[in-house]
């Protein structure tokens, strides 16, 4: 980046100065990068989106989660010489698509681009996912990695795990989907702007996949296109995919299936609770020898601290309590339960008072205390 901040330095020179230029032509493309302790990889980023968009009037955002390796105080210090660059500093809130959708709200540019920070992204197709758009063929433009040879995809893919996740993820994307793509959970793709701007408020602001979700809430499938691309090898850094997020994509994947009925964050704090239950039995089954109502205690605690572990792991990673914290939070989750669990209770003993039909009453009761539990710790506990 060392020539655009000479650039920036060098107010006699207009031709060189990026000032000049960003002030005189009208913004076109604006290219949403999320970041999260990508340091490393910034200057030489910026440096080749230079190379790459040399007579496109652009800017980059550059959306950091409040990196701990100083992520952000990079970003702003090239922004500081260079108007093209800005960074959005997020504080207190986490995760790639929340931060992807803030960028591109907080873009005026006709166009989108939205590229990772860690150089796995080609950024040379850019002009012409650019070129696709501005012609009219097509709304979105998907950079694909599975439109090139098996070698060059294995070779950004580390791992046999990560290949074969890859590939499911992309599988279950296109079932969900009624538009038929190599690559729909893509994190390098630009839109026109109006095609975010229309579900902004449907977003799923937790998870990584915001290409599926922003194409899973279009009222009509929109005309896409995919262009292939070298998925290269990570240079700095490291992975942010997890256990997290698959469990988030999952539950993305199924709140599109039943049409956003239930949001991601319910389902996946359902299928927490669904493993409270077993958690509950084996527990109960191991104590039962110093009697059942001990057991039935140690088990409903279990269960509970377990419920709360994950959620605040997985469901609610982008809000992940630690520290002091982590036990206050603890405290208000089981008071909360609690009371959840008398209402499972009392609305199954009403129903089945009036409907003696007990498999009836007991998932009336079930459905008011996930709901109860649900509705009052996403408030008053994350």
């Amino acid at each position: 980046m060392e020539h655009l901040a000479l650039a920036a330095d060098a107010p006699d020179s207009a031709a060189a100065s990026p000032r000049v230029a960003a002030a005189a032509y009208p913004l076109e493309l604006s290219i949403v990068i999320p970041t999260y302790e990508e340091r490393e990889n910034i200057p030489e980023l910026l440096a080749r989106l230079e190379t790459a968009l040399a007579g496109i009037a652009w800017e980059v955002i550059l959306v950091d989660d409040d990196s701990p390796d100083g992520t952000w105080q990079v970003a702003k210090a090239v922004a500081a010489r260079d108007p093209r660059v800005s960074c959005i500093r997020r504080v207190g809130r986490r995760g790639l698509a929340g931060a992807v959708v803030e960028g591109a709200l907080a873009s005026s540019a006709p166009f989108i681009a939205v590229m990772d920070a860690d150089l796995q992204h080609d950024e040379a197709l850019l002009p012409e996912m650019l070129r696709v758009l501005r012609a009219g063929s097509a709304e979105v433009a998907i950079g694909s990695r599975y439109l090139q040879p098996e070698a060059r995809v294995v070779a950004g893919l580390a791992g046999a795990r990560r290949r074969l996740g890859s590939r499911l993820a992309n599988w279950l994307g296109r079932k969900a989907l009624s538009i038929s793509l190599t690559d729909p959970v893509s994190g390098f793709f630009m839109m026109r702007r109006e095609v975010v701007d229309r579900v902004a408020g449907k977003l799923a602001v937790n998870g990584f996949k915001v290409l599926f979700d922003i194409l899973a809430c279009q009222p009509q499938p929109p005309r896409c296109v995919e262009l292939p691309y070298e998925f290269r090898p990570r240079l700095a850094g490291r992975s942010k995919l997890d256990h997290g997020v698959v469990a988030q994509y999952l539950s993305l994947i199924a709140a599109k299936l039943s049409r956003d009925m239930l949001s991601p964050r319910a389902i996946m704090f359902g299928l927490v609770g669904a493993s409270g239950v077993a958690v509950h039995i084996v527990v109960l089954r191991a104590f039962l020898r110093f009697g059942f109502a001990d057991a039935q205690a140690v088990a409903a605690l279990t269960a509970m601290t377990s419920n709360y572990l994950i959620n605040n792991a997985v469901t609610y990673r982008s809000r992940r309590k630690r520290g002091l914290a982590l036990v206050t939070g603890y405290l208000k989750f089981c008071l909360f339960c609690s009371a959840g669990l008398a209402a499972n209770i009392g609305v199954a003993a009403a129903l089945h008072d009036h409907l003696p039909i007990w498999w009836l009453a007991g998932l009336a009761g079930a459905a008011v205390g996930a709901a109860w539990n649900f509705t009052t710790t996403s408030i008053a506990v994350w």
